[in-house]
């Protein structure tokens, strides 16, 4: 079982885009997933069209110990693909913990008592560094990076490049970056083409080769509780994502 974040400390940038559809695309081809929405705002709970309740587990109790992490999992409307839905009180989830002995492995020791052997457990992470975050990462194998073409978007990667690195000595000596992908790229913007030159630049290898295209069809999907894949699975943007998954695979085959 690979578990993998999804995190950005700016937000707006497609981290639960990019998680929801890699989900998606793994599920297709016959791979279990697991996808916790570890984001107050929930997010990736109401993009795949999961109804919020009060009354039932959340991310927010598995994070406290209000409950087993299996009684959180919900199932999608999607083949092999389940989810553990947020709740808003994973706002408050970090005051709570502040003075629980060993905070930073609280989600490791309850992912840990997962019954069902899933492939890939995919984690959409709040945009911030705070200790919902570092949860994360300490129970990830690796974590993937969506960034926005924009200037402001570029101007924090290096800031959480330096995240990943510290929790990394910390906390987590197998953790490593799975990668960074481009998102919401305009061919016919300069602006989004220099940001690309410099990432490749500086990041190298780590820069996904697949870039995800400006897609009104991926901002539309969300409303629809779908992916963009089962949205309109011919729009510039699902097939983008197609080419992510299978990206993704071949470096998960060759780490």
């Amino acid at each position: 079982m690979k578990i993998i974040s999804v995190a950005n400390r700016k937000g707006g940038v497609g981290k639960t885009t990019t998680t929801i559809n890699i989900a998606t695309a793994l599920s297709a081809i016959d791979k279990s997933v697991l996808v916790i929405d570890f984001d107050p705002q929930g997010n990736a709970t109401t993009s795949l069209g999961v109804a919020k309740q009060k009354d039932k587990p959340s991310s927010y109790d598995v994070l406290v110990g209000a409950c087993d992490v299996n009684d959180a999992v919900v199932k999608t409307d999607l083949p092999r693909f389940d989810m553990i839905p947020s709740s808003p009180d994973l706002a408050a989830a970090e005051v709570e913990l502040v003075d629980v002995e060993g905070r930073e492995f609280v989600l490791k020791k309850a992912l840990s008592k997962l019954r069902k052997n899933y492939d890939y457990v995919l984690i959409d992470c709040p945009p911030s560094l705070n200790l919902i975050t570092i949860n994360a990462m300490v129970a990830s194998n690796s974590v993937m990076v969506p960034l926005q073409c924009e200037f402001l978007a570029l101007e924090g990667l290096t800031d959480l490049i330096k995240n990943i690195n510290a929790i990394k000595r910390n906390f987590n000596q197998n953790l490593r970056l799975q990668g960074i992908v481009l998102t919401m790229f305009s061919r016919q913007n300069n602006l989004s083409k220099l940001i690309e030159a410099d990432v490749r630049k500086y990041f190298g290898d780590k820069v996904y080769e697949t870039v995800i295209p400006r897609c009104v069809r991926i901002a539309e999907a969300p409303s629809y509780g779908k992916p963009i894949l089962i949205y309109d699975f011919k729009c510039s943007g699902a097939q983008a994502y197609i080419q992510l998954a299978k990206e993704f695979l071949k470096r998960e085959k060759e780490l």
